[in-house]
């Protein structure tokens, strides 16, 4: 009967654990216009994915690939809010697609790079010996490798497009994930907690996976919200050098294109794209300090 009620105690440990830390979240006035503005990009991007869905079922070009000569470089206007760009095409349009890409990008990199570190991180932290020199010789020797150069081989050996933007991205991104839960692994496996579990004759992979793992996840949660952004940056650079996305309106194609014409006085693309990329980037590392305060439960003792 032992096992039941300490697995009850535990939801209802973890869910008000959540629910407090959801208000710390939402009290701030910080947090709420960060999670307005991605929840503004959000939006945009699933919309754009839909809507790049039907048009390829479809078989038409769609309004954004669409070029009209007549209308190149239209200043933003009642008709093409943010203008036009060298080949008539409406940069709302294509930057709206180019949240597509982004989100996609920030998703996908994360979701490979965080899994690889957090989970390296906890066997190393929490076995030692020679399961952690393992994983610290392998974070080392990946963090010794320059990473523009290694996502640079990554994306020219998958070849361009969106998947070596992905892969490269993911693989060299997780040095820091891993190296921040192995730290925080090491500090909970000292804990009475993890004693007593172990007194008590419990798994390992019980300890590490059902107890010590839902105190270091925040570092999971925060890493996301640095990685995302960090990984749009990434994918923005590759595509301004003709890596990334292919044939596709990516923020770093509509950057390379707008900027040989900026001295011409045509700015609003590339100012466009600018302030998009600041706005979803500053949004996603101010959200990042709000969670790390709400969901560090270091931080959350100190404040009771």
């Amino acid at each position: 009967m032992s096992a039941p009620a300490e697995t009850a105690e535990e939801v209802r440990g973890s869910a008000s654990f959540g629910r407090e830390a959801w208000r710390r979240v939402w009290r701030s006035r910080t947090a709420r216009a960060c999670l307005a503005v991605l929840a503004v990009f959000t939006a945009a991007a699933v919309w754009a994915e839909a809507a790049n869905a039907w048009y390829y079922c479809k078989d038409v070009t769609p309004p954004w690939q669409a070029q009209n000569l007549a209308e190149r470089y239209l200043p933003p206007s009642g008709g093409h809010w943010l203008g036009t760009d060298g080949l008539g095409r409406d940069v709302g349009l294509r930057l709206v697609q180019g949240a597509r890409i982004a989100f996609q990008v920030g998703v996908v990199s994360s979701l490979i790079a965080i899994p690889i570190g957090v989970l390296l991180g906890c066997l190393g932290g929490y076995f030692g010996g020679r399961v952690d020199d393992g994983v610290v010789w392998l974070s080392t020797t990946f963090a010794s490798i320059p990473g523009l150069l290694f996502v640079l081989s990554i994306a020219m050996v998958v070849g361009k497009g969106l998947l070596g933007v992905f892969l490269a991205i993911g693989l060299t991104t997780w040095v820091g994930v891993c190296r921040l839960t192995r730290a925080e692994v090491i500090r909970q496996k000292a804990l009475g907690y993890v004693r007593a579990a172990q007194v008590l004759g419990f798994s390992s992979l019980r300890i590490l996976f059902r107890h010590i793992l839902p105190n270091v996840v925040h570092v999971a949660v925060v890493s996301f919200t640095l990685r995302f952004p960090a990984a749009i940056g990434t994918e923005v650079f590759l595509s301004f050098l003709g890596i990334g996305a292919q044939g596709q309106p990516s923020w770093g194609t509509m950057i390379s294109s707008a900027r040989l014409r900026l001295w011409q006085g045509m700015w609003w693309e590339l100012a466009a794209v600018t302030a998009v990329i600041f706005a979803v980037v500053l949004a996603f590392n101010l959200l990042g300090d709000v969670l790390r305060d709400a969901l560090d439960p270091r931080l959350r003792t100190a404040a009771e």
